[in-house]
């Protein structure tokens, strides 16, 4: 029989109870969500990079302070750098449209007044 630390009872065996009936460390609630983010923000939605990367360096954090729990630290890292790559996407995207609107701009203006309009014919 252990002798439990002082202030209170031994982290492990885990008491019962109901949201990890099987034992075991608990799972980190958002591990998984923040590897999904980031799978989901280099496939079709950039704009979800920034998200898991915060919400992966907030998780990572805790972890590292001891108040998380590590058994979800490899999708945290994971999610994680998805997401960087999503952000990476995201700007790539917004540099890339505003170089077109400057394009456009930039033609718009060395001649005005002819988008638009037909040809007119000698």
């Amino acid at each position: 029989m252990s002798i439990p630390p002082p202030g209170g009872q031994p982290p492990w065996p885990p008491q019962p109870n109901m949201s990890n009936p099987y034992g075991g460390p608990p799972q980190s609630d958002n591990g998984t969500l923040i590897l999904i983010l980031g799978i989901l923000s280099i496939v079709c939605f950039p704009l979800l990079g920034p998200v898991a990367w915060v919400m992966g360096n907030n998780a990572l954090a805790s972890i590292n302070a001891g108040t998380g729990n590590p058994v979800g630290q490899g999708n945290v890292t994971a999610g994680r750098i998805c997401g960087m790559v999503g952000t990476g996407f995201l700007v790539l995207g917004i540099v890339y449209w505003v170089v077109i609107l400057a394009m456009v701009g930039t033609a718009g203006l060395q001649h005005p007044g002819s988008f638009g309009t037909t040809p007119s014919r000698p």
